[in-house]
């Protein structure tokens, strides 16, 4: 995400202490770390430490006798943590200690292992309580992507690339040295050159996400978790049943995915107690679907014939499904309000609506919603159905209406529900032709998803 970028130039500008640390053992790192502090204070030579007790106490002391607060960033801390179990208290004791005094340090501690960093302030960690600020530098969204990879003129073209590297910045400039496809004609060349070429540096990208979590031992399992959820088997029942493993045996993979920050879990937000499973990372989602089946067959330079059998399965299998968190990501971030949709303060998911009478279920794909409360029904705003590679018609409409009235049957408020088609690929004349005599009906392009301002057409 450019962490490192941020944390070295915050440090710079602050004329702070900053330190990287790497994959070393504990003597190793603490070699490292002195010859960095020395360096930091002009000392002329490395400072030897003879444990890291007496390290931190020295990094602490320097901050005391600081004229002004003095920033300290120890950056990839899941390093050292590993080689020094016990390094977190020792920074807890010293944090403790200078509490009761006027404390000249502003400590940051960073890391990409989101397991580990995520588990310094839990509950009974030495860390506790300590911390004044958890940041989580979190990727571009899609409409900052596209402006990022110059790809905002063609929303298709933008689409389609977030939907493969998502909103990481490294991808572009570190890993592809500026290598961006210019339409979306270029776009298969690019892929072959790139993504999926074993001479990239992002061709492995994705393993190395998982490896890097020091929680995943079994790499295996947990790629063949994110398989399952790759390939549209996303609910815990589904995950366990194409892997053959038992439900309770996925827990432990399902949260240690969650704590990571690789999948996450999202509510049925009609029916309580379901829930499905959703990748995160679009360049894990892409490497399960259309990487990992063929890959003896990539890393023997067959990426154009790979790519060539792979197009129907991108669309089903990677376009599809992140259309469809895209359009939810588009109602969360002003398409409320530009659909002006009678709602305060509305819940955005999606979910399934079963037909007793028809005995058929209904995808949902995106809908604003809010719960009940005082003696007022559960309402509905908007109903959405999302596709990618389909041109969308009446019949699309005519599923959503059906679903409308269902929930009205049980209860939910429906009153001012609109629908909403979203399309990658455009609609029918007919359906145009019905939306333009029906205002609850909207109509909403790829386009249009990156329009800042402005109503859908």
């Amino acid at each position: 995400m450019g962490k490192t970028y941020l944390l070295r130039t915050l440090a710079e500008q602050r004329s702070g202490f900053y330190f990287g640390a790497t994959t070393a053992t504990g003597t190793e790192s603490l070699r490292q770390f002195g010859a960095a502090l020395g360096e930091f204070t002009g000392a002329g030579a490395p400072i030897a430490f003879d444990h890291w007790d007496h390290a931190i106490t020295h990094l602490f002391a320097l901050g005391a006798r600081a004229a002004e607060p003095l920033l300290i960033v120890l950056d990839e801390f899941p390093y050292l943590v590993k080689a020094v179990p016990e390094l977190p208290s020792l920074v807890q004791r010293e944090i403790d200690r200078y509490q009761t005094e006027s404390s000249g340090v502003r400590l940051l501690l960073c890391g990409s292992a989101m397991s580990v960093m995520g588990g310094l302030p839990a509950a009974n960690a030495p860390l506790r309580g300590r911390a004044q600020l958890e940041l989580l530098v979190r990727p571009f969204g899609y409409r900052a992507a596209a402006d990022f990879w110059e790809a905002g003129h063609d929303p298709a073209l933008a689409a389609r690339l977030h939907a493969i590297v998502g909103g990481t910045p490294a991808y572009r400039r570190q890993f592809l040295a500026d290598d961006v496809p210019t339409s979306v004609t270029d776009l298969d060349d690019w892929l072959c050159r790139t993504v999926l070429s074993p001479l990239s540096p992002l061709f492995r990208e994705a393993r190395y996400l998982l490896a890097e979590e020091s929680e995943i031992r079994d790499t295996a399992l947990y790629h063949s978790v994110l398989a399952a959820v790759a390939q549209g088997h996303n609910t815990r029942g589904g995950i366990a049943g194409y892997i053959g493993r038992k439900s309770v045996d996925i827990s432990h993979p399902l949260t240690v995915l969650d704590d990571c920050h690789l999948v996450t879990r999202e509510q049925d937000v009609f029916r309580s107690g379901r829930s499905i499973y959703r990748i995160t990372e679009p360049l894990i989602s892409f490497y399960e679907a259309v990487m990992r089946p063929a890959w003896a067959r990539l890393e023997t330079d067959q990426a154009q014939q790979v790519w060539r059998r792979s197009t129907e399965r991108f669309d089903a299998q990677v376009a599809g499904p992140h259309f469809e968190q895209m359009c939810r990501t588009f109602l969360l971030t002003g398409g409320i309000d530009l659909l002006e949709l009678d709602t305060d303060f509305g819940a955005v998911g999606c979910g399934v609506v079963t037909d007793p009478h028809r005995r058929t279920r209904i995808q949902i794909d995106a809908a604003v919603t809010e719960p009940g409360d005082g003696g007022r029904a559960p309402s509905i705003s908007l109903l959405g159905e999302a596709k990618w590679g389909t041109t969308v018609g009446v019949n699309h409409l005519e599923r959503l209406t059906r679903a409308r009235a269902v929930l009205t049957e049980r209860g939910w408020d429906t009153s001012s529900c609109r629908l909403a088609l979203f399309s990658g690929a455009g609609f029918s004349d007919a359906l145009r032709r019905a939306a333009e005599h029906d205002p609850a009906v909207a109509l909403i392009g790829v386009g249009d998803l990156y329009r800042q301002h402005g109503r859908p057409r």
